[in-house]
């Protein structure tokens, strides 16, 4: 009977910490997940992402590269406002319904990551036609873009635009 209880004990242990072992490398990979960082290439995608979603006018694909939490600052001739996801994509989709020939490109550059995050320089090129005439917009802004499912997404940008 003794022996029987102590093979007993002994495969009790072995599966406790078997069970122990695999929490362990569950909680783990769950914190290696958490933990990922912000890349130059995330941002760089972050980018093309965001040219080809902008020059193709789909509000949907902008949507999924703007953080829910984001806040857009943007300043012409001293004048200012602030504007969340869903503002910043009715301004988006009203714009576009508005005009034609739209065009659209960025740059990035001066590129800081921090963990989970970036801040970057990003200027924009915009043009269109409107009621016949061509329009040209310049944006300037310092951003924040942040880590979500593993790609960059806008968090914050605090803009200058000038209207050619």
């Amino acid at each position: 009977m003794k022996r029987l209880w102590g093979k007993g004990l002994f495969a009790l242990l072995i599966k406790a910490a078997s069970a122990t072992a695999l929490i362990a490398v569950a909680s783990t990979a769950s914190i290696s997940a958490q933990a990922a960082t912000m890349t130059e290439g995330l941002v760089q995608n972050y980018a093309s992402a965001m040219k080809s979603a902008a020059n193709s006018q789909n509000t949907n694909q902008v949507a999924r590269l703007v953080s829910d939490d984001a806040l857009i600052s943007l300043s012409r001739k001293g004048k200012s406002t602030s504007l969340d996801k869903d503002a910043y994509l009715r301004l988006l989709q009203n714009s576009w319904n508005q005009t034609s020939n739209y065009r659209y490109d960025i740059t990035v550059d001066n590129i800081v990551i921090a963990g989970s995050q970036a801040k970057a320089n990003v200027t924009t090129n915009e043009s269109w036609v409107k009621d016949g005439k061509n329009v040209s917009f310049v944006t300037t802004s310092r951003v924040t873009l942040a880590l979500s499912t593993g790609n960059a997404v806008l968090l914050r940008a605090v803009s200058q635009v000038t209207i050619d």
